[in-house]
């Protein structure tokens, strides 16, 4: 199960194709819509936010509700296409005006002319913009779908903005996601959801932007999930290959990740047991759910960090593509802080990798084969 996206930050719309979605997968659009309002609310969004309404449009892979076997597509549509129909016109002449030439520090913008030739910015920074994460969240939807027939589900919370953090719980994947999703910046606590809303105040009255540390959970899982025979099919790297692929991802860990590197392995490897009602299990969860590139059957969680966004209406210094003259770097309409809707990304592509490990352990074709397969592992693991 995969997927791949197009369109452009001002193009017309942007859309998700996705491959190897088994039939029978119930397919909600109001449910696909819902994700796109997460990823687009969050204290801190630009006014790209007031602009867009964002809602998919299901064009292929769903008859009556319900997968059918074949490819899955999605189209959200640009509301803002509108006003930038001269600068992105797919057909005709250049217009001088619409050319950005002073590339932005930690952005695409520079490393991408020189990539593929161009002397406009503005052919990178359109498709390198994180616009195109809107794809993403609507191609995991579908992967969320799935999951959930096989009783998997995916939260999020943000642990810290710039400076200001929360206190990390012991087992991350029993907050409340009731408090995370009526948080503006979708904090499970209260006292750090304000400091962290007044932080981001100051960065734009200073002109700044501020990233931070997110983390995903996954719970229903069941062991064995990957594989430890080959480096390619590990599901912690495929994770983390995911996670770090979201524009301005920097760094990606696994339970407790660094912080276990200073520890004694008495206190990072979780200790094994069983009883009759869970089998075996672990009695804490310091690996975050994966042991030798499978999962062990606790709760999956990472954390990820984000730089801050590199458009600041401050900006940094550059050097002009035409004159090599130093000049300010170009300012886009852009966001103080994106960090809560970065979590809600970084579901969609857990999901997705997540539904690609159930569909290789347990087939591919409808959903009913799948359970069934899915249940007679569970009957004999259980043994």
């Amino acid at each position: 199960m995969r997927y791949v996206s197009s369109g452009e930050s001002h193009g017309r719309a942007l859309t998700a194709i996705i491959t190897g979605v088994p039939a029978g997968v119930p397919v909600d659009s109001a449910a696909i819509d819902a994700d796109l309002v997460r990823r687009q609310s969050g204290y801190g969004r630009g006014g790209r936010m007031a602009i867009e309404s964002d809602r998919a449009l299901i064009l292929s892979g769903v008859r009556f509700g319900r997968t059918i076997g074949s490819p899955v597509t999605l189209s959200v549509a640009n509301r803002d296409w509108d006003n930038w129909t001269d600068v992105m016109a797919p057909q005709g002449p250049a217009t001088s005006s619409a050319r950005v030439t002073a590339p932005r520090p930690g952005h695409a913008d520079l490393a991408g002319v020189q990539k593929i030739g161009s002397e406009d910015c503005r052919d990178i920074l359109e498709r390198a913009s994180a616009r195109e994460t809107v794809a993403r969240v609507a191609a995991g939807a579908v992967a969320r779908a799935l999951l959930r027939e096989l009783g998997v589900t995916i939260t999020s919370f943000v642990v810290s903005i710039g400076d200001v953090s929360m206190d990390m719980p012991a087992e991350p994947s029993e907050i409340d996601s009731g408090a995370v999703e009526s948080s503006e910046v979708r904090c499970p606590d209260p006292d750090a959801s304000a400091r962290m809303i007044a932080a981001i105040d100051k960065a734009r009255t200073d002109g700044e932007s501020l990233g931070g540390t997110f983390c995903v959970t996954t719970k229903g899982l069941v062991p064995g999930l990957g594989t430890y025979a080959e480096a390619a099919g590990r599901l912690d790297a495929r994770l983390a290959a995911a996670v770090i692929s979201i524009p301005a991802i920097k760094g990606v860990e696994i339970g407790d990740g660094f912080a276990a590197a200073g520890r004694p392995g008495s206190q990072v490897h979780d200790e094994i047991a069983f009883n009759e009602a869970r089998g075996f299990y672990r009695r804490t969860n310091h690996a975050g759910g994966l042991e030798g590139g499978m999962t062990n059957g606790e709760p999956v969680w990472l954390r990820a960090a984000m730089k801050p966004i590199p458009t600041l209406m401050r900006p940094l210094a550059s050097i002009d593509l035409d004159t090599h003259e130093p000049v300010d770097a170009s300012r886009e309409r852009s966001d103080v802080c994106a960090v809560p809707a970065a979590a809600v990304v970084a579901e969609a592509e857990v999901a997705m990798v997540l539904a690609d490990a159930y569909l290789q352990k347990f087939g591919s074709d409808c959903v009913d084969d799948i359970s069934a397969a899915l249940a007679a592992y569970k009957a004999r693991i259980g043994r």
